[in-house]
């Protein structure tokens, strides 16, 4: 697949990965948007939005939709970023 079907394929729940990538195990999602309550912020960015900007407990903080990766080690990486190379590449496939 070429990366527009990637990210089609993202849209509609599927995993993606490049068939080029190295590490065992790597794989991408698509993670959709959510709302939490100011009072549920407790890492992270939306802890900062919340102590910092001065939300209230009873506001809404939307977190907005983002791919994220499953990296060689086991962790993931939220909010990955594609590449050049990823983009025009050619090698993804579905999982």
């Amino acid at each position: 697949m070429n990366f527009g079907e990637a990210i089609e394929a993202l849209k509609s729940g599927k995993r993606v990965r490049r068939a080029g990538w190295n590490g065992k195990g790597m794989w991408l999602a698509l993670t959709p948007a959510s709302v939490i309550d100011g009072d549920r912020a407790r890492h992270g960015a939306a802890r900062v939005l919340a102590d910092v900007e001065a939300v209230g407990h009873s506001e809404e903080i939307r977190i907005g939709a983002h791919i994220d990766m499953r990296a060689a080690d086991g962790t993931l990486v939220i909010g990955w970023l594609a590449s050049q190379t990823d983009m025009l590449a050619d090698d993804w496939e579905r999982l």
